[in-house]
């Protein structure tokens, strides 16, 4: 069963962010504070859980938090910061909407730019250990899953309502063919020249 951090001792968010890896969209992130006593059986990394039991949790996790948030940055910023900050930009967004002040960060993967001298930890595979942290990998998943299906509408030709963004050989395909969109990351273009060589 997935854990909370700190019951009890502190205000504790879990952060998690989605997309990282795309070639296209946004990246998303959210941040999720729990009841100290919250428990749920199943909640678990947004990974290892189908779509249907995504959009389930999703609904339990917005009922169930103290707070919860979804931020995001765009390709263009992406393009201009990085996408290792833009990560961590989208995390402090999260944070910053929160409706209540985090004083506790509790943060997936083994890197982060500490925000606003909140105390954080980083937490290796934390979605599958913290049940915050898996909360804020389902939000910020399914959050992005609904961005790009909606931008798929307006650019049907790279498949991103199945894709979601990430370099599939059909995704990338669609790229050799009809070039870059004003959504896709262009300081990923040699990432793409080199998927197509060698994908």
């Amino acid at each position: 069963m997935l854990l909370s951090a700190f019951q009890n001792r502190y205000i504790e968010a879990g952060c998690d962010e989605a997309g990282r890896g795309c070639l296209a969209g946004p990246v998303f992130a959210a941040a999720v504070v729990f009841p100290p006593d919250f428990k749920h059986i199943g909640l678990n990394d947004s990974k290892k859980l189908s779509k249907v039991q995504r959009y389930a949790f999703r609904e339990v996790i917005q009922r169930e938090a103290v707070a919860f948030a979804v931020a995001q940055v765009d390709p263009e910023e992406i393009d201009e910061i990085n996408i290792l900050n833009a990560s961590f930009l989208a995390m402090h967004k999260a944070v910053d909407l929160l409706k209540v002040s985090a004083e506790f960060l509790i943060i997936d993967g083994n890197r982060f730019k500490p925000y606003k001298a909140i105390p954080h930890e980083c937490v290796v595979q934390g979605d599958g250990k913290y049940l915050s942290i898996a909360a804020a990998s389902i939000l910020a998943k399914t959050y992005r899953d609904d961005y790009m299906t909606e931008l798929a509408m307006q650019y049907p030709q790279y498949g991103w309502d199945q894709n979601k963004g990430y370099a599939t050989l059909a995704h990338r395909q669609a790229v050799a063919e009809h070039g870059l969109s004003p959504y896709h990351r262009k300081s990923f273009r040699t990432k793409i020249v080199q998927l197509e060589m060698f994908g």
